[in-house]
């Protein structure tokens, strides 16, 4: 299959920027989102419906916020009249089972799906270095890689079954999270007794502590009170109640620190809906 023309649906603060991307690596892109079109880069035509996209790419890319958005856009595609499009890449996270019950209900329509939860923030997308983690079978993921390619330059196909993307990019954001919330908790503690935030991270970096918190986070977003990652702490959350779901066969004793982690970040979402994930520094500090 010749891919030329690729549809993506989400245009939120990660759909965007891969739009743009592939814009800008040569294809000819059509967008959706249910908010409109204020966020369709520049050279995408957006379109009104997803049935449009189904009827317009070969190829249709998701950004969503969960799984039943993602189930209600590939139910859309599957029942799309003089559909088009034979593939569906989805890049959200939206859990092991979810992304089985997609495959499924695409599967049943002849609609191959690549499950393509992606890391690295809208910086890395910005930057093409987001790593993209996937899983497919090896024609459908063969046939959508030019699409990939287009989306980042680090991709690695981790499994043949989908589910088993989504299952390495929620223990990613677990530990993404545990790393966050442990070291906003660790600086707090030496501020509140007179270390300098700068100094302490200067040490932690060059010692056993050194985590991406203290390398990109604390530097980046919290030092300069920027905030502004470009992540939710209500997706975070959302991620580590998907990551319990998932491991939820397994033996109480393995998902403690899951649990506790976990509840810190439900409070932190309660306390602050929508609130950048790297301001769970102060929601802990305390200020």
């Amino acid at each position: 299959m010749t891919v030329e023309r690729v549809g993506v649906v989400g245009l939120g603060n990660m759909g965007r920027v891969l739009a743009a991307n592939l814009v800008d690596f040569g294809f000819e892109v059509l967008t959706h989102d249910v908010a409109g079109s204020e966020h369709s880069p520049p050279g995408a035509a957006f379109v009104a419906t997803v049935e449009e996209l189904g009827r317009g790419a070969d190829v249709v890319v998701c950004s969503l916020p969960d799984g039943a958005a993602s189930e209600q856009v590939a139910a859309a595609i599957a029942r799309a009249e003089g559909r088009r499009t034979a593939s569906v890449v989805d890049t959200s996270t939206i859990g092991v089972t979810a992304a089985r019950t997609i495959d499924a209900l695409l599967s049943t329509a002849g609609i191959g799906y690549v499950d393509a939860p992606v890391s690295g923030g809208v910086a890395g997308a910005r930057a093409r270095t987001l790593s993209v983690m996937y899983a497919g079978p090896a024609p459908v993921c063969d046939a959508v890689e030019p699409v990939l390619a287009g989306l980042s330059d680090r991709r690695r196909r981790v499994g043949a079954v989908a589910g088993l993307a989504q299952a390495l990019k929620l223990a990613n954001n677990f530990l993404s999270a545990v790393a966050l919330a442990a070291t906003s908790e660790a600086v707090s503690f030496g501020v509140s007794v007179g270390l300098d935030m700068e100094l302490a991270l200067e040490v932690l970096n060059a010692s056993s502590g050194q985590s991406q918190a203290t390398s990109d986070k604390f530097p980046n977003q919290i030092l300069t009170g920027r905030y502004a990652a470009g992540f939710a702490n209500t997706l975070m959350a959302k991620d580590l109640r998907l990551y319990l779901k998932a491991a939820g066969g397994r033996p109480e004793a393995s998902r403690t620190i899951g649990a506790v982690t976990a509840s810190v970040w439900e409070r932190f979402a309660e306390a602050e809906p929508g609130a950048d994930f790297t301001r769970i520094y102060p929601f802990l500090a305390g200020g």
